[in-house]
């Protein structure tokens, strides 16, 4: 008797339209969604480029509306990943689109397009009665953003709050940079009035990074509901901050320059308050 192989392949049940022109209205479009916040704002969509990015937002729960692929470089079999539970619209580009449409050195041939989120205080859940929260002032660099968001997934923290954000979180810049920390992370955006409103209505106590009457951060007790508040190198906190705080904080500076980056500056006391809790749960 014979030896039969059967060779089998997985089909995507999808249809694929391919595109070969830069000229084409989906790059257009693509491209600005990319470049424009107002486009992301306008149509609630923003893109993705990567890999694991994608999969954190999948994991995160966001809605996969378009996949797109250079076959060069991503193979169609591998789109199965990310398409079992959702049904994207799927798109095959080529090899010159791709370049024209990656930020990244790095070639992983996909981009993806999700719908963004109302990322209001409303619609903050926090799941713990013992929160740690990250509040960061008008952050303007989204480089500085992703930084808080990437340590503030290292932290495992509950919460990240915006207050008077300066770009919307959707921000190519600021997915790149927080490596899709902005996926992992409950994130709100709001004023600084409506977000001190919202911590003394839950009974966190307000920890504000500021140099007038502060107290080294070592010395406080970060174990109970907590936010971390922390502002731009610049002008550092509004007075709104330091006049609702439960004690400002400050992290002593032992050379000769009186300031540091703002999320290294977040993860220092992130961290000191995480060590605390951890002692605590002993």
């Amino acid at each position: 008797m014979g030896v039969f192989f059967i060779k089998i392949c997985v089909i995507l049940p999808h249809m694929i339209k391919e595109i070969s022109s830069p000229q084409n209205p989906e790059i257009k479009n693509l491209i600005q969604l990319q470049e424009k916040s107002r486009k992301r704002r306008k149509e609630k969509l923003f893109p993705v480029e990567g890999i694991r990015e994608t999969g954190l937002a999948l994991k995160g729960g966001f809605s996969l509306k378009k996949l797109f692929f250079c076959q060069d470089l991503f193979p169609q079999e591998k789109l199965i990943e990310f398409t079992e539970k959702q049904d994207p619209e799927i798109i095959e580009i080529s090899l010159e689109i791709y370049r024209k449409l990656s930020y990244r050195s790095s070639t992983e041939g996909l981009i993806s397009v999700f719908k963004s989120r109302e990322n209001s205080l409303k619609n903050l859940k926090l799941e713990k009665e013992n929160p740690l929260i990250l509040v960061a002032e008008a952050p303007e660099k989204p480089g500085n953003i992703g930084a808080l968001l990437r340590t503030a997934d290292a932290a495992a923290l509950d919460a990240v709050i915006i207050a008077n954000p300066k770009t919307d979180l959707y921000n190519p810049n600021i997915i790149r940079s927080s490596v899709g920390g902005v996926f992992t992370i409950p994130v709100a955006t709001g004023s600084t009035k409506e977000i001190i409103d919202f911590l003394q209505h839950k009974l966190i106590k307000i920890y504000a990074a500021a140099l007038q009457a502060s107290k080294e951060y070592q010395k406080i007790d970060f174990t109970g509901p907590a936010a971390i508040v922390v502002g731009t190198e610049a002008e550092g906190l509004s007075e709104k901050w330091l006049e609702n705080s439960t004690q400002n904080i400050i992290i002593p500076m032992q050379g000769k320059i009186d300031s540091m980056n703002v999320s290294v500056a977040a993860g220092i006391l992130i961290f000191e308050a995480k060590r605390q809790r951890a002692k605590c749960d002993f």
